[in-house]
C-alpha cells in the first residue's frame, strides 16, 4: 500500500469515529471547543500510531478519555476564577448525528439523557476521575478493565469510582423525569406564565425543590448563586421578564435533545433557558447568558 493510500485509510477510519469521540469528549468536558480540541489532539496521535493499532475504536476511546481527563484536572484548578455558576455549553445536534435510530429504546434513552444540559450540569459534582469513569461505564458501556487503564487504576478501583459517582448523583435526578413528550407542554406553560406576569400561574409550574442556575460568566449580569425554592425563583423570573428590553425574538430550539427557550435581541445578545421537570413541576431552570457559551449556538454539532 502506498503512503498516500495508507494516509487516506487512517483519515477515513478516524472520520468514521469522530462523531462518537466528540460526543465522548463533550460529555466529559461540557464545552464544544474543549471536546473538539481533545479530538484533534487524538487525531495527531492516531496519525502517528495507527499502523501499530489493532483495535482503532478502543485505542481512540482510551486516547480521547485520557486527554479529557488531563483537561478536566487542569480546568479544576482554573475553575476557582470563574465568575458565578458554571453551566455546560448548550448544543443543537446536527440532523442524524445522535443515536436516535438505534434499535434499543433503553439505550437511546440513556444516550439522550447523557447529552441533556441538566445531566451534564450535575456531572460537575464529580471529581475528574469519577466523571471519566462514570461516562465510560454508564454511557459508553466500557469494561472496568479498560476504564482502569484510562484513569490509572485497577478494575476494582474503577468499579469503586463509578459507585461513588452514582452515589453522589443519586439525589440529583428525580425517579420520574418528564421526557420530551411532556416537557414541551411544561415549557409552554412556563413561558406563558412568565410573559403574562401571572405569579400564581408560574408557581403552579414549579416543583417544591426548584433551583435556578444562571451562567453569565464575567461578561453578563446573572445570579451569582443558585436561587432556591418556588417563591424566590418566581420573583427572580418575573423581575427579569419585566426588565427585558422590547424587540426580543423568541424561539423554541431543541437543545441537547430537549425543548428550550431562546431569547435573542441581536447576535451576541441572547438568553437561553433550559428546563428540567419531574411529575411535581419544573425542578431545575438553567439559564445560559455567557456570550462564549452561545457564540456557536447556531452551528449544529455532529456527535453521538
Amino acid at each position: 500500500m502506498s503512503d498516500a493510500a495508507a494516509a487516506a485509510g487512517r483519515a477515513a477510519t478516524f472520520e468514521a469515529e469522530r462523531p462518537r469521540l466528540t460526543g465522548l469528549a463533550y460529555r466529559m468536558l461540557g464545552t464544544r471547543d474543549d471536546a473538539e480540541d481533545v479530538v484533534q489532539d487524538a487525531w495527531l496521535r492516531w496519525d502517528r500510531a495507527a499502523a501499530a493499532v489493532d483495535n482503532a475504536a478502543a485505542w481512540l476511546t482510551t486516547t480521547v478519555s485520557r486527554l479529557a481527563l488531563d483537561r478536566l484536572r487542569a480546568r479544576q484548578r482554573d475553575r476557582t476564577t470563574y465568575v458565578g455558576p458554571w453551566l455546560p455549553e448548550p448544543l443543537v445536534a446536527a440532523a442524524g448525528s445522535t443515536a436516535d435510530d438505534g434499535a434499543d429504546p433503553a439505550e437511546r434513552a440513556v444516550v439522550r439523557e447523557s447529552l441533556s444540559l441538566g445531566f451534564l450540569h450535575v456531572l460537575e459534582r464529580l471529581t475528574p476521575r469519577e466523571r471519566v469513569a462514570f461516562v465510560l461505564s454508564e454511557v459508553f458501556d466500557e469494561s472496568h478493565a479498560r476504564i482502569g487503564d484510562v484513569v490509572g487504576a485497577t478494575a476494582t478501583a474503577s468499579r469503586q469510582l463509578v459507585h461513588r459517582a452514582r452515589r453522589k448523583l443519586a439525589d440529583e435526578r428525580p425517579p420520574e423525569v418528564v421526557t420530551n413528550d411532556g416537557l414541551g407542554a411544561v415549557v409552554d406553560a412556563f413561558v406563558a406564565a412568565c410573559a403574562s406576569g401571572d405569579v400564581d400561574a408560574l408557581l403552579r409550574t414549579l416543583a417544591p425543590d426548584v433551583v435556578l442556575v444562571s451562567d453569565g460568566g464575567a461578561e453578563r449580569r446573572a445570579a451569582r448563586h443558585p436561587i432556591l425554592g418556588p417563591d424566590r425563583v418566581s420573583r427572580f423570573l418575573l423581575t427579569l421578564t419585566r426588565r427585558m428590553r422590547p424587540g426580543v425574538e423568541l424561539s423554541f430550539p431543541v437543545v441537547n435533545g430537549e425543548p428550550a427557550v431562546l431569547m435573542r435581541w441581536s447576535p451576541g445578545e441572547e438568553l437561553l433557558v433550559v428546563l428540567e421537570a419531574s411529575a411535581e413541576g419544573v425542578r431545575r431552570v438553567l439559564m445560559v447568558v455567557a456570550p462564549a457559551k452561545l457564540a456557536r449556538f447556531d452551528e449544529p454539532a455532529h456527535l453521538v
